[in-house]
């Protein structure tokens, strides 16, 4: 009995020595830290406007809140990938709108059944995403500037299928998408919750997740490796433009009209989120479950300030010091990481 003790005894001991070691292993990754510090602010900041405005922490506001960052959130989740492997896809703004205009004309014009023209607009929102591929991959052109003038051409076309004005004229089931509840959960939020699932599961159970981290850390080192890091970019690039075609969707849905101008800054959010959640700018270093947890306080930000009656001109100061500031919060802990990594 007297040895079986003992026996369990060091089971435990050392169950609880490898628990601690997983946890030390974890904390380690800058990626990790920056979730924690976000997860903190995020917790200060709602428990800050909880007591600044009554309204904040109502029901209705909350719902109203996780279903304004669902949009944001479904592109963030295809982008982070995108940015890890060492790209940036500036054009999710433009798509939004090419995606909307489409199903919306598809609906209007040849009277085609609402399933099947969503459809359609997010395969648009494919295409464009495509196009980014083409142009990062194939031509070698600076993501910068390939999806900087994809975002033209993208806003360019949905002016010109729009006609210059939002399509009007989509039956009312149109509206429902984005504004109807599945039991007590907004439709967006459940879309959203749905694709950050697969997202999460492509980037720690796939190997095209392990492709997209080794792309970004070191392509030189990948290409030797045998990775294909020309493919891993394509397929990102592809599966961003149609996470960004969904969020058109959901955001032309939720006016009840194909609106040429959707999406107008939806880039920008969708970067200080991703940013914020901890992914580099350079690439290699970067989590879904951080990019989530930047649009949630990105969310709350803008309803905080909303709700305490600030003005957007001061709101858009707001954000672009929030832009800079995780930014420069991420070059800190890289060169603190790699300082340690030298000794």
């Amino acid at each position: 009995m007297t040895q079986l003790n003992e026996a369990a005894r060091q089971r435990t001991g050392l169950a609880g020595t490898l628990s601690r070691s997983t946890l030390q292993t974890w904390f380690t990754k800058p990626t990790s830290k920056s979730l924690v510090m976000n997860v903190g602010i995020l917790i200060v900041l709602s428990i800050w406007l909880s007591f600044a405005t009554t309204q904040f922490a109502s029901s209705g506001n909350l719902t109203n809140v996780i279903r304004q960052i669902s949009f944001v959130g479904i592109a963030a989740c295809a982008v982070t990938p995108v940015m890890v492997a060492g790209g940036l896809d500036l054009s999710v703004g433009s798509i939004v709108a090419v995606a909307g205009v489409t199903a919306a004309k598809f609906i209007v014009q040849a009277q085609w059944p609402l399933a099947w023209a969503f459809v359609v607009g997010i395969i648009a929102g494919g295409v464009v995403g495509g196009l980014n591929a083409f142009l990062v991959v194939g031509m070698k052109i600076n993501p910068v500037i390939a999806t900087l003038g994809t975002m033209y051409i993208g806003r360019g076309l949905a002016n010109v299928v729009a006609g210059g004005s939002p399509v009007t004229g989509v039956p009312l089931e149109f509206n429902d998408l984005a504004t109807s509840f599945l039991g007590p959960i907004p439709t967006p939020v459940v879309i959203f919750v749905i694709i950050a699932a697969v997202m999460l599961v492509m980037e720690r159970k796939t190997v095209l997740g392990r492709w997209t981290i080794a792309s970004g850390g070191n392509q030189e080192a990948a290409n030797l490796s045998g990775i294909p890091v020309n493919r891993t970019r394509v397929i990102l690039y592809i599966v961003s433009g149609l996470a960004a075609g969904i969020a058109g969707i959901l955001i032309n849905s939720r006016v009840a009209t194909g609106d040429p101008t959707s999406g107008a800054g939806f880039e920008f959010d969708v970067i200080v989120a991703v940013v914020l959640g901890g992914t580099a700018i350079t690439g290699g270093q970067g989590t879904i479950l951080g990019s989530i947890v930047g649009v949630l306080i990105v969310g709350v930000l803008d309803n905080g300030l909303n709700l305490l009656g600030v003005s957007t001109f001061y709101q858009s100061i707001v954000e672009g010091a929030v832009l800079i500031f995780a930014v420069g919060i991420d070059e800190v802990f890289r060169r603190a990481w790699w300082s340690i990594l030298r000794r």
